[in-house]
């Protein structure tokens, strides 16, 4: 049974029209085993029992000992009954009959009945949830320590067959006649395909940004037969047979989740918002290069706001502010922030710096937030500089991007000074705590790494020049032309964010090279 199991891809099919698609060919031995493991015979007590919890039915026997037990499941595969512990009333237990010989599981109630992680609605299905996993992992141990060692995710020549074929085949479909019912026909068609095959099948354009993205997964309950997306084994067990990932719907073992490489792909249709969205799963949705929020408003701030007096510093109504916000999440990219429907700029850049602030993750990540504060207790200037430039190399690519983006944007609204009257440390103050929060929000943590970053002197400037067809990014020192004034240490109040950090990320001269 076992060796019957091991079918390869090699037998699997791939058409060039999508319509005609035949997914790999499943290993069935895992979904055997669940259909040969033993079923759950509940032993009903005779009579009635005193103080029987409200939530046990008539398997619960009271207070009975271990020995008590075992006869009465009589050595049948599958039978199990519910008792008190003689030895700790107030606590129950499930004995459970297997491989000839009784188990006894203590048993937790708290509004579903669980023996481990898993939760369950009735007795009924713990047992036979308890049972398939129980005679998987006995007969077939060995077989699901190796299911991970071919597995179909990594089949590179099955995945650029596929590709090729079904990219082929949507390019034509740009070319054929849109009529309704090709449309619907075509719909149905990639309904069809699976999130292994929707991955495989993206096409590499050049708009096509390869930003690397973990998979976000969940443990997912399927309803009806599963197979795991990586090994092509079957998930057994009633509920939680394994994980899923909510942004771009991979169906995997949970051991199976350990192997499988950062390269998750969102679908679209599993994304409901821009705000409060993860920012490179937003990027990867949408293959664009930086979030959309942070493009359009910046476009739109530029056009006809970079000389408004206190750009970013002044707020816009917050009712405007939401406004925008949901124009995001409800339209995307086509949302209209154009001057005709929202005028006051200060209402953008509210917008734009609400994005920031709902991220999850800040655009400098929680995992390099003590490492930028680790570089501002370094004495030497150029030391310190270089120790924020290897810092900033270890920001995932979409929010290094992001964070260029800006810096490039905010170092135009500091030409502008003398019309907005926005310097860095002003645009310090406004972004610094949006750009990073300490991991834990702590005030007196945050007060602390402030102390530590205003002490930074503030006559040298970072400037990242990244080179064309370069992946590294150099660093280059100016003097400033004077002595800036440092913010005032007194943290008690809107001057205790003055973060003079985004200093060593905003160019003081001329940006060389940089890439937009």
């Amino acid at each position: 049974m076992a060796a019957s199991s091991n079918s390869s891809l090699s037998g699997s099919s791939v058409s060039s029209d999508a319509e005609e698609y035949q997914p790999p060919i499943w290993k069935s031995y895992l979904y055997q085993l669940q259909q040969e493991a033993p079923r759950p015979k509940r032993i009903i007590c005779p009579g009635e029992v005193e103080n029987r919890p409200k939530y046990y039915g008539r398997e619960f026997h009271g207070i009975i000992s271990r020995e008590k037990a075992d006869e009465l499941l009589g050595g049948v595969e599958g039978a199990y009954i519910l008792r008190e512990s003689q030895r700790q009333p107030g606590c129950y237990t499930l004995a459970l009959r297997f491989g000839n010989q009784t188990l006894n599981y203590r048993l937790f109630y708290d509004g579903k009945h669980f023996v481990g992680e898993k939760r369950f609605e009735s007795i009924h299905d713990l047992v036979t949830d308890g049972l398939i996993t129980l005679y998987i992992e006995t007969k077939a141990s060995e077989y699901i320590s190796k299911m991970t060692t071919n597995p179909i995710y990594e089949h590179i020549g099955y995945a650029t067959l596929l590709r090729e074929k079904v990219s082929r085949r949507l390019s034509r479909s740009k070319n054929e006649s849109r009529k309704a019912s090709v449309t619907n026909e075509e719909h149905t068609a990639v309904e069809k395909i699976s999130s292994l095959v929707r991955r495989a099948a993206l096409t590499h354009n050049d708009n096509h940004f390869n930003y690397e993205k973990t998979h976000n997964f969940k443990v997912h309950t399927f309803r009806g037969p599963h197979w795991c997306e990586y090994c092509a084994n079957f998930m057994w067990g009633l509920i939680a047979q394994g994980v899923r990932c909510s942004d771009c719907g991979l169906n995997v073992h949970k051991q199976c989740s350990k192997h499988v490489p950062n390269d998750c792909q969102p679908d679209l249709k599993r994304i409901k918002k821009v705000y409060c969205c993860d920012l490179t799963t937003l990027v990867k949705a949408h293959n664009t290069q930086r979030p959309m929020v942070v493009d359009i408003c910046i476009r739109e701030i530029e056009a006809r706001g970079l000389k408004s007096e206190g750009l970013y510093r002044v707020s816009g109504f917050t009712e405007h502010i939401e406004d925008v916000k949901m124009a995001f999440d409800r339209d995307g990219e086509k949302a209209d922030i154009s001057a005709n429907i929202y005028p006051d700029i200060n209402i953008i850049t509210g917008a734009l710096k609400l994005y920031f602030r709902d991220l999850p993750i800040p655009v400098i990540t929680y995992d390099t937030y003590s490492k930028f504060i680790e570089a501002a207790k370094i004495s030497n200037a150029d030391e310190r500089l270089e120790a924020v430039h290897e810092v900033l190399m270890l920001l995932p690519p979409a929010h290094y991007e992001t964070l260029r983006y800006l810096m490039i944007h905010l170092k135009k609204v500091t030409m502008n000074e003398k019309d907005n009257f926005m310097n860095a440390e002003n645009l310090g103050i406004v972004f610094g705590p949006t750009l990073m929060r300490p991991p834990e929000d702590s005030t007196l943590t945050t007060l602390h790494d402030m102390r530590l970053v205003l002490e930074w002197p503030e006559e040298n400037y970072c400037v990242l020049s990244e080179l064309k067809g370069e992946k590294s990014v150099q660093l280059s020192f100016w003097k400033s032309r004077g002595p800036c004034e440092r913010p005032s240490l007194a943290l008690g109040g809107q001057d205790g964010s003055a973060w003079s950090l985004l200093a060593l990320f905003l160019p003081a001269v001329q940006v060389m090279h940089l890439q937009c």
